[in-house]
């Protein structure tokens, strides 16, 4: 008699939490509860390694799920991190209402089983350094934002104590730039990358190690999925005789906000978005719709470049 069980779909629900993991295998409903450290999730992995596991499926948890995570990815497991707003909504629409951790894992594991997400590679080491130097460096940018601001509303006397930390707080981000610098200029596909992105006019080193450690997908994408990705394509909000203004949704938040601030620059300096944001005002865009459309040309244009392999050219943009 064949052995059915061989041929059972798994899918496994990870609930993170800062000190447990609970997670379950569906539809075997085997659950596990064990403490959020290294030598426990070897154990696990281990454990999990011994299945025919489709996908492993955990929220994104503010890097508690990090280190089981790059664990499951080291030994070739299908691990896939999701947004938590998804899963909550999967929840309400199956009428779940009870919760413990438990019950937690065992809805992430069905909604892996039922919404079946893809499975995307998880960034290299490199790549996740990379990420974490931008987050400290934009962290560092809006400090010392606040501390400008504090200086023009603050007495005399605290001036020199808010212009001392402005200086430590200069010497940080330069220091975090050079490593930014450093770490890219290490590796020959982003180097080559880098460069490629950065020939575009208004277009800096900020910006494109933002993409390439937050948007692998650049160049492997079609020009409609590219902009939906970031969320920078409008979405239809029509609904029988309404008919609503489309609007941009989801996507890649810090992307954008990067994106945004380097296209106020472009549209001063790269004569073709120039041209194009000022023909968007002239036939009555508003200019933050203006604007958002620029950067969808921009992204657009940048996936194709990399994909192509070639710099810059003001002619075919």
């Amino acid at each position: 008699m064949m052995n059915t069980k061989s041929h059972i779909e798994i899918n496994v629900g990870v609930d993170v939490g800062k000190s447990k993991l609970d997670i379950v295998l569906h539809p075997l409903d085997l659950h596990f509860s064990i403490p959020n450290d290294d030598e426990h999730i070897h154990k696990i992995v281990q454990v999990l390694k011994t299945h025919q596991v489709k996908r492993i499926v955990t929220e994104a948890t503010g890097r508690y799920e990090h280190a089981f995570v790059f664990a499951c990815d080291k030994v070739d497991l299908p691990v896939v991190v999701v947004n938590p707003t998804n899963i909550r909504r999967y929840a309400q629409a199956i009428g779940v209402l009870a919760k413990t951790d438990k019950i937690d894992a065992t809805e992430i594991a069905q909604f892996a089983a039922t919404i079946q997400p893809d499975i995307k590679p998880i960034p290299d080491r490199q790549s996740r350094i990379i990420k974490d130097l931008l987050i400290r460096r934009t962290q560092l940018l809006e400090m010392q934002t606040m501390e400008k601001n504090r200086l023009q509303i603050m007495p005399k006397e605290l001036h020199s104590s808010i212009k001392a930390l402005l200086k430590s707080l200069q010497t940080q981000i330069e220091k975090l730039t050079l490593k930014l610098d450093q770490l890219v200029a290490e590796v020959k596909h982003w180097r080559i990358k880098t460069e490629i992105l950065t020939s575009v006019p208004g277009v800096g080193k900020v910006l494109a190690y933002t993409l390439l450690s937050e948007l692998p997908e650049l160049g492997k994408l079609n020009r409609k999925e590219i902009a939906a990705l970031v969320g920078v394509a409008p979405m239809n909000r029509d609904s029988g005789s309404y008919n609503g203004k489309r609007r941009i949704r989801g996507g890649r938040h810090r992307i954008r906000t990067v994106m945004f601030m380097a296209m106020l620059s472009s549209i001063q300096c790269n004569p073709v978005f120039k041209r194009y944001y000022e023909h968007l005002k002239a036939v009555g865009k508003l200019p933050k719709v203006a604007l958002i459309a620029c950067m969808r040309k921009l992204i657009v244009i940048l996936n194709t470049m990399l994909k192509n392999e070639e710099r810059w050219n003001e002619k075919s943009a």
